[in-house]
């Protein structure tokens, strides 16, 4: 059997794991919360941090989970797990408060809480310890630290979370001044008197352009906005949208071909980045201040429906060069600031290099993963690399959401343990998706099937 020198113990052997997590967002840590519940199951989860963060870039005091609470780390799959967001209420001796409040939603700060508090009474989180390399030695996953320690496992689970989406004419400027939207919050003390560009214009730009506007301290000269989308749309929000989000509707998404997929995914943009009401209201309302009240309507400049296509610099600030679309000409922004509100992208981490060539991936790098979120994946059956935040294309819009987060995580124990530990079996669907494998029968072929 193999044994290496376990973490914190440089010289005892170890037996190997279970499983092995690489990074502790939410998508791993739901994974162990819901395998905490099983103690023969041998795991632990690494991560680089000190301690939990999530989003801190981007962590606005008023900003409002989009996803309901109860699709939290562990409710849709286990309702009694002690790691639920209703128990954290109990314990911190808010319920009846936060009950009062009739919220709408939970703040990304409370629920930023919650998760904090889930993964530091964990036994199997073990931060500081960031992972230098992963190899395979015909039984085990090795898995190297950057403290030099080492542990083993029989499967891995690997959840670092997505790459933020630098686009090639960005690339060459990235920097003090030219960032992604994830570092807002860090570089935003710097803004004051500055004419500052936010590119992209879902809700993550929205509530930049809204911190920029309203914020103490921030006082750009100028705020740009400029979004590839015609509009600044709203968020689709529903119970037939919401439909999307569901196990049954996951299970259709994959049985289409590759171009029925792709159909889906950017036909389902707004349901996943559309701005949310109240983001649209504020925004309009301060929009409408500085034009009609403050007489400082050159304030903000919104432009829609353009396409950045090129980026340059020179002693008087960026020139952002962009086509627009409805008139098919080009247009120059000026800026002193440039933020990259432009979303993310998933990746293979550069830890697995030694395993790259033994993974299936897509031409974007990415790997190919199966209906359990397994990566293809050369080595025995019986040793598996499941991939968090990396199955766009296999399992839809919802992959990089938190609604299905707790499901994904049973499904992947269940997969471990070999056993449905886990109900995740989809209930009756209100919608009859189309599926490739079984053609939806219409009522009077129903009716004439039963005679």
């Amino acid at each position: 059997m193999t044994t290496l020198a376990p973490v914190g113990s440089p010289n005892a052997p170890e037996a190997i794991k279970d499983l092995i997590g690489i990074g502790i967002g939410p998508f791993n840590l739901s994974v162990a919360a819901l395998l905490d519940s099983m103690p023969k199951m041998n795991a632990t989860f690494f991560d680089q941090k000190p301690e939990f963060v999530w989003h801190a870039g981007l962590m606005f005091p008023g900003s409002i989970l989009q996803t309901s609470f109860l699709k939290d780390l562990v409710t849709p799959v286990m309702p009694t797990s002690p790691h639920s967001f209703v128990n954290y209420l109990v314990e911190q001796k808010r319920f009846y408060d936060f009950m009062a409040g009739r919220f709408n939603g939970v703040s990304r700060t409370e629920f930023s809480a919650y998760m904090t508090w889930v993964a530091h009474r964990l036994p199997s989180t073990r931060w500081d310890s960031g992972v230098r390399e992963v190899s395979f030695d015909g039984e085990a996953f090795q898995v190297e630290l950057d403290n030099g320690l080492k542990s083993c496992a029989r499967n891995l689970s690997v959840a670092t979370g997505m790459k933020p989406n630098k686009p090639d004419w960005a690339a060459p400027h990235i920097g003090p001044t030219c960032f992604h939207a994830g570092d807002y919050l860090h570089r935003a003390a710097s803004f004051s008197g500055k004419r500052v560009t936010v590119i992209g214009g879902g809700q993550t730009g929205a509530e930049i352009v809204l911190d920029l506007l309203t914020a103490p301290g921030r006082e750009p000269a100028q705020v740009s906005w400029i979004s590839n989308l015609p509009r600044f749309s709203p968020l689709e929000e529903g119970g037939f949208v919401d439909q999307v989000f569901t196990p049954g509707y996951v299970s259709t998404y994959q049985t289409l071909p590759r171009a029925g997929k792709r159909s889906e995914v950017a036909g389902q943009k707004l349901a996943s980045d559309g701005l949310t009401p109240a983001t649209i209201d504020a925004l309009y309302e301060e929009i409408y201040r500085r034009k009609h009240l403050a007489n400082a309507p050159d304030t903000v400049t919104l432009l829609p429906g353009r396409n950045v296509f090129a980026l340059d610099r020179d002693a008087a600030g960026y020139r952002i060069h962009t086509d627009v679309t409805a008139c098919q000409t080009a247009e120059t922004v000026s800026a002193d600031v440039i933020i990259l509100a432009i979303g993310a992208k998933p990746s293979l981490p550069e830890f697995m290099a030694p395993l790259r060539d033994r993974i299936d991936l897509d031409p974007a790098g990415v790997p190919h993963l199966s209906q359990d979120y397994r990566m293809t994946f050369d080595g025995p059956s019986e040793n598996r690399i499941f991939g968090l935040n990396m199955g766009l294309a296999s399992h839809g819009i919802v992959d990089p959401q938190m609604s299905l987060m707790a499901w994904r995580a049973g499904v992947i124990v269940n997969a471990l343990a070999g056993s449905q530990v886990f109900d995740v079996e989809p209930g009756a669907d209100i919608i009859s998706w189309p599926r490739l494998d079984q053609p939806v029968a219409t009522s009077l072929e129903q009716a004439a099937a039963a005679g």
